[in-house]
């Protein structure tokens, strides 16, 4: 009865991490991957359409990030399983995970300028436009220049592989969470958390492939090279499965981290270049339904 009980129980392990694996290839990978497909066939008409997305994305990560995963733990204090200072241990995961991401941004950020050697009128360094949250404004400029669009593709890819690591550690942290993980793995915030951090992975697949693609490589293989940059989201969502699993400390530190990951994506990402692409308040609205809508998918 012991041997069943344990094989059981095997069984089921190995199930959530099989779960895992395809959730988070479809919310990295492919999520970059279409981004790859859609920056292979750029239309650059959608400024407005790509704000509110981004906006709504936003929502959703907040709802997710204040209504849940930084609930959880204080929820666990409060019934006695975790110490009094929990929510101090939260803070201090949180601000780790939001320096670390905000770390990755930076060398992004940093690596892509020397796509254009210079910053002016024509290169701002923020991205109020479809054409420059892409970087295909510099491709415009620089189309001539093949060989460094290539690399600078190929930059960029290596950044936002690395960029991805952290993610997939929010998704798997979210999932550490849910009970019986393969019942419900398309519910909970962990579900939600794999739907918007795809959504998210667009642009920046669109930013990977337009490089490539006008640096002289083949729209397939480009697209594949893409969706490559999003496997390490698969790799991260292990990671942060499995410490949400070691125990109730460890739990509390990975969902503090996944926490700040997630806010810096949210205020340092999707806000700024929504507002920027589009200046109008419809994003702002877009941001509270989204809030609305993740406050009821977390709540249900």
């Amino acid at each position: 009865m012991r041997l069943r009980l344990r094989r059981i129980c095997g069984n089921i392990f190995v199930m959530d991490y099989l779960a895992i694996i395809v959730i988070t290839f479809i919310s990295g990978v492919v999520g970059t991957g279409v981004g790859g497909v859609v920056g292979a066939v750029l239309k650059r008409d959608s400024n407005k359409v790509v704000s509110l997305l981004l906006s709504f994305a936003a929502g959703i990560m907040l709802a997710v990030v204040c209504f849940d995963l930084m609930s959880e733990p204080i929820a666990k204090m409060e019934s006695g399983d975790l110490p009094s200072y929990t929510p101090f241990i939260v803070v201090v995961a949180a601000i780790v995970g939001y320096g670390v991401v905000h770390l990755l941004n930076f060398i992004i950020d940093k690596r892509t300028n020397h796509e254009v050697k210079h910053i002016d009128k024509d290169h701002p360094q923020t991205a109020d436009d479809l054409d420059e949250l892409i970087h295909s404004n510099h491709l415009e400029s620089h189309k001539d220049n093949h060989s460094n669009l290539f690399i600078a593709g190929l930059v960029m890819m290596s950044a936002i592989a690395l960029h991805n690591l952290p993610e997939g550690m929010v998704i798997g942290a979210s999932y550490s969470i849910t009970p019986d993980l393969t019942a419900n793995l398309f519910s909970g915030s962990g579900f939600i958390m794999a739907i918007v951090i795809g959504l998210h992975n667009i642009p920046e697949g669109m930013a990977v492939s337009v490089p490539l693609i006008s640096g002289g490589m083949s729209k397939i293989k480009a697209i594949l090279l893409t969706a490559l940059s999003g496997l390490p989201t698969v790799f991260g969502a292990l990671i942060g499965f499995a410490l949400g699993g070691i125990n109730e400390i460890m739990l509390v530190l990975a969902l503090g981290f996944a926490s700040g990951a997630m806010l810096y994506v949210v205020f340092g990402e999707l806000l700024p270049e929504s507002i920027l692409m589009w200046k109008s308040k419809l994003p702002a609205l877009a941001l509270f339904i989204g809030l609305l809508v993740g406050f009821l998918l977390v709540m249900f």
